[in-house]
């Protein structure tokens, strides 16, 4: 177990080697308070820029296996004054000598999750943040709860650094197959009795390539991984991603001064099997530029994705952070990338409000409904047209909940995460022709299948 009794380095300012250092929010650069200077450290040389050359698997210092019995209480000395002081990890990674004013922080990886390889640094400011929000929030004021449009106020928002797995991965991909290509569709049988039916050629397809991914993002807190959280909306966090990774600079407490952050308290193992299913997903999508003309779909039936080589490495990513809790005692988010400004959020929703108007759209699309009733009584194809309108109520409600909740807003990995594909190899050859097909899509389709 690595000695942390003697832990405690110093980032001093190259101008006048002051250790008392701040992020400036609107540049992201490091700023000495005392002389003000302002500078930056370099991209962390963990970055990988080249994920075709990896083989085996690599997992960096701030990524290995948490020491449970490792105390979250270290001691740092002071390299000035020599004083000894002690930081509760679980609360910062960094602290002010109380006898010569020094700011301390810790570069030494220590093995409990407190200490990531690497972290980015805010580029959003507060008031740019506090901006998207009350856009984000007004958009939605008319259905928002009472009590949440009496409490809201962007001013509560917390810059937070949440604790991330940056992984990057050598891919290799053999998928088999079927694809169909539309020939014609057509109707057959009397008014009463019509059905439509697909003729198709039948191609067996085959994709084998190498992938290079670089930068896939995976949240490793246990409670951030939740996404499907009855008790918070966790998804909304998620699907601000992709962060600009391939910034990333090597760790500093120094960037912390100022933000709030959580400890990472997942493992690599845990993480492994979400994080492999994430690489299949990703490759499954990058075959589908060249399954464009399969108009019908494709379905693989075999599909073998080894990983040649994997790294890991632990990453602080800044997000802005608005909470609230409801009272049903639901914490909604509305988070804001505190790099690329995409915002997302959950509003709480009048359910009596959002019931009434659902009622009223009702009313009036039964109204319409026999009023155009008349003009479809001779036509059998469409005299179900009108009967339609007798789902305009939920569907209204159904897509005011979708847009005040967002339950469904995801980071989109299989289509967000950078990408190089090379060596492909690509088999598309005629079997067959099959007529009179009842489906419009072949049976089984998967090739856009996210499983993770």
């Amino acid at each position: 177990m690595e000695d942390t009794n003697n832990i405690g380095t110093q980032t001093k300012c190259p101008k006048c080697g002051a250790t008392d250092i701040s992020q400036n929010p609107k540049t992201g650069k490091l700023r000495c308070n005392y002389c003000r200077h302002e500078f930056e450290l370099e991209v962390s040389d963990k970055i990988v820029e080249d994920a075709s050359e990896l083989e085996g698997e690599t997992v960096s210092g701030g990524a290995a296996d948490i020491d449970e019995s490792q105390s979250a209480s270290i001691t740092l000395r002071c390299k000035s004054c020599g004083a000894e002081v002690v930081v509760d990890t679980n609360q910062s990674t960094s602290a002010r000598c109380h006898w010569c004013r020094n700011h301390l922080s810790i570069d030494n990886l220590i093995p409990n999750g407190a200490v990531p390889d690497m972290i980015l640094p805010f580029r959003v400011t507060k008031e740019e943040a506090k901006s998207a929000i009350n856009s984000f929030v007004t958009a939605r004021s008319f259905f928002a709860h009472p009590q949440f449009k009496k409490e809201f106020s962007a001013d509560n928002i917390m810059g937070v650094y949440f604790p991330y797995m940056i992984i990057d991965a050598n891919v290799k991909a053999d998928l088999e197959g079927e694809g169909e290509v539309l020939i014609r569709s057509y109707w057959e049988g009397d008014k009463n009795n019509r059905h439509q039916y697909f003729d198709a050629k039948v191609y067996d397809v085959a994709r084998s390539f190498d992938l290079a991914v670089n930068g896939l993002t995976v949240e490793s807190s246990r409670e951030r991984l939740d996404r499907h959280s009855e008790s918070q909306t966790n998804n909304i966090i998620n699907s601000i991603m992709p962060f600009d990774t391939d910034q990333c600079v090597k760790y500093d407490s120094n960037y912390l001064r100022g933000y709030t952050s959580e400890k990472r308290d997942v493992n690599v193992d845990e993480l492994r099997p979400k994080v492999t299913t994430q690489l299949e997903d990703i490759a499954r999508h990058a075959a589908l530029p060249s399954l464009g003309h399969y108009d019908r779909g494709v379905r693989w039936f075999n599909e073998k994705y080894c990983i040649k080589g994997i790294n890991w490495n632990a990453a602080y990513l800044p997000v802005w952070l608005y909470s609230y809790m409801d009272t049903n005692k639901v914490k909604h988010f509305v988070a804001v990338n505190a790099r690329t400004r995409e915002t997302m959020g959950s509003i709480p929703i009048n359910k009596s409000k959002l019931f009434l108007m659902s009622a009223v759209v009702e009313f009036f699309s039964i109204i319409l409904m026999v009023i155009m009733l008349p003009f479809f009584a001779g036509d059998d194809d469409a005299s179900f047209l009108p009967f339609l309108l007798l789902a305009a109520g939920p569907i209204y409600a159904w897509y005011i909940y979708s847009r005040y909740r967002n339950k469904s807003a995801r980071h989109s990995h299989e289509s967000e995460t950078a990408t190089e594909l090379s060596n492909e190899e690509q088999q598309d050859e005629l079997r067959e022709t099959r007529k009179r097909l009842k489906s419009s899509r072949i049976n089984g389709e998967n090739y856009k299948a996210v499983k993770a």
